[in-house]
C-alpha cells in the first residue's frame, strides 16, 4: 500500500494520498493539484476518491479541480451543505480499494460537518495503522471552535470534547496522528512542527487533552480564542461551493511604472514580496511588504483580505506567477499585474523611492536609553509576549495591527520587532503606509536581542 504525506510550508498545510492496486484517495488537497496528480502517475495510481475533512477556512481547496480533471468522487461530511457532486459521509461509512480501507469518522468540534479518517492496509492487519484528523486534533492543539454561523465556540468546544474522547481517544495508543495544519498555521495555538504523531503521545503531551473535565477543557479552548481572520469565513464558502480552476484566471499582466499611481489612486495596494532588506533599501511609496519567504499567503489574507485589487513587486521574474499562486490558494485572486522588471524598472523611471531604515538589536538597545521619545511596538502574540518582552514596549500584535495604530504617537520614532523579523517587517511597511514616518525595523527581533544577552521583563501577575 502506498501513503504520503505533502507538506505545503506556506501555509503549514498537510494533505494525503493513499493508494493501493492502481487506485488512490486524497485526502484536503491544496490548491493547485498538479502535485497529485504528478504523484499519482509516479506510482501507477489513478485518483477516484477526493476527501475534505471540513469545509476549510484558512485555505481554499482543490477538491473541485482535482475532482474534474480525474473523474473523482469528493466525499464530505453530511452537515456541511456542500453545494457541488459529492457524497455526503456519516459515522462508519467506508471506501475500499485494493488493500486500502478508509473509514469515516464523524468528528464536529472545530467545524459541525468535520470528519477523521481510520487508514487501514488490511494487507498488513486488519486494526487501522493511521488516522487523518483534518482540524479535529493537531500534534501538540486541537482545532478552534469559532467557525461556526450558527453554534457558539463554547457549544462547539463542548462538541469537540465529545469527539476527542468518545471516538479519537478510544483508539489503540499505537495508531499514528497525522494532521491537516503544523506550526504555524492559524487553526490553532500550539501547533507542534513536528508532522505525526501518535495517539499515545497525544494523550500524554497534547495540553488540550490533559484538561480534567469537560467544562475545564471547554473553559481552555473557547474563552481564550485568538482573534480570527476575516478571510475564514469567506473561503469557507468557496470551498463549500468549489473553487474555480486556477487555469481560469485571467493572464497576468505586466505594468509599466506609470501604471502604479494611478492604479493607487483608484485603490489598489502594492504588495511587495521581496525581502525585508531590499525593501527597506528602497520600495514603492505605500507598499505593503509581506516576504515570499514566510507565511506569505496567510498574512496577506488576514491583512489584505480578498476584495482588495494588489499590485506585485517581485524580487525576480519567477517571483511574479510563485506570488499569485500562493494568494490564490488563500482565495486572493484580484492581482491587477505585477511591475515588470521590479523595482529595477522604477528607479530607472525615476520614481520616487522610500526606505525602510533597519537596525540591530544592539543599536535599539542605545536608542532607548539615548532617546525618551523612542516608541517600541512588539507585533508579536500575547502568549510571546508573556514569556519576555523589552522593558517600556507597546504590544501589539501583528494581526490586530490596523486597530492598535491609535496607540502610537505619529510624530515619535517608532522602532518595530517581533521575534525574528519577517511579521516586524510587513507591521513597519503598514506603518509607514499610514502615514508614520521616522520607523525603523529590527533586524533580528527577540530571539537576536535575547542571543545578545540584552535585558528581558516579565509579565508580573496580580
Amino acid at each position: 500500500m502506498y501513503f504520503e504525506q505533502f507538506y505545503l510550508g506556506c501555509l503549514a498545510h498537510a494533505s494525503y494520498m493513499a493508494g493501493s492496486e492502481g487506485v488512490a484517495a486524497v485526502v484536503d488537497p491544496q490548491r493547485d493539484v498538479d502535485v497529485y496528480l504528478e504523484a499519482a502517475r509516479a506510482n501507477g495510481l489513478r485518483i477516484e476518491h477526493v476527501i475534505e475533512t471540513h469545509l476549510h477556512a484558512d485555505f481554499v481547496s482543490g477538491h473541485r479541480e482535482l475532482a474534474a480533471r480525474t473523474g473523482a468522487r469528493i466525499y464530505v461530511g453530511a452537515q456541511a451543505g456542500a453545494q457541488f457532486p459529492h457524497v455526503a459521509v456519516s459515522q462508519g461509512d467506508e471506501i475500499r480499494f485494493g488493500q486500502c480501507l478508509l473509514r469515516f469518522l464523524e468528528t464536529p468540534g472545530h467545524t459541525l460537518e468535520s470528519i477523521c479518517v481510520l487508514l487501514t492496509d488490511v494487507d498488513r492487519s486488519p486494526q487501522p495503522f493511521a488516522l487523518l484528523t483534518g482540524d479535529t486534533l493537531f500534534i501538540g492543539d486541537v482545532g478552534r471552535p469559532d467557525l461556526s454561523p450558527s453554534h457558539t465556540p463554547r457549544q462547539l468546544a463542548g462538541l469537540l470534547y465529545d469527539s476527542l474522547h468518545q471516538k479519537l481517544l478510544k483508539l489503540p495508543d499505537g495508531v499514528r496522528v497525522y494532521p491537516a495544519h503544523g506550526a504555524g498555521s492559524l487553526c490553532g495555538r500550539q501547533m507542534s512542527s513536528e508532522r505525526s504523531s501518535t495517539i499515545g503521545e497525544q494523550r500524554v503531551a497534547n495540553y488540550a487533552l490533559r484538561a480534567a473535565t469537560r467544562d475545564e477543557f471547554v473553559h481552555l479552548i473557547a474563552d481564550t480564542l485568538p482573534e480570527r481572520p476575516a478571510y475564514f469565513a469567506r473561503d469557507a464558502e468557496i470551498n463549500r461551493t468549489g473553487a474555480a480552476s486556477l487555469g481560469d484566471l485571467p493572464p497576468l499582466r505586466e505594468l509599466r511604472p506609470d501604471a502604479l499611481p494611478r492604479l493607487q489612486q483608484s485603490g489598489a495596494i502594492v504588495l511587495d514580496t521581496r525581502p525585508d532588506i531590499q525593501f527597506g533599501a528602497g520600495h514603492v511609496p505605500g507598499s505593503v511588504n509581506i516576504p515570499l519567504s514566510g507565511q506569505f499567503a496567510a498574512w496577506a489574507g488576514a491583512l489584505l483580505g480578498l476584495e482588495t485589487d494588489l499590485i506585485l513587486v517581485t524580487e525576480n521574474v519567477a517571483g511574479a506567477p510563485e506570488s499569485r499562486m500562493r494568494l490564490a490558494r488563500v482565495g486572493i485572486e484580484r492581482v491587477a499585474g505585477y511591475l515588470a522588471d521590479g523595482i529595477r524598472a522604477w528607479h530607472t523611471a525615476n520614481q520616487p523611492i522610500q526606505p525602510l531604515p533597519h537596525i540591530t538589536v544592539q543599536d535599539l538597545d542605545r536608542l532607548r536609553s539615548e532617546d525618551a521619545a523612542l516608541q517600541i511596538a512588539d507585533v508579536r502574540r500575547p502568549a510571546e509576549w508573556e514569556e519576555g518582552h523589552i522593558a517600556g514596549a507597546l504590544l501589539l500584535p501583528l494581526n490586530q495591527i490596523a486597530a492598535a495604530i491609535g496607540q502610537l504617537d505619529p510624530v515619535r520614532p517608532i522602532a518595530v520587532h517581533c521575534k525574528s523579523g519577517y511579521r516586524s517587517a510587513i507591521a513597519a511597511s503598514l506603518l509607514l503606509r499610514a502615514g508614520f514616518r521616522q520607523v525603523v525595523n529590527v533586524t533580528g527581533g527577540f530571539d537576536a536581542w535575547k542571543t545578545a544577552r540584552l535585558p528581558v521583563a516579565q509579565v508580573v501577575l496580580a
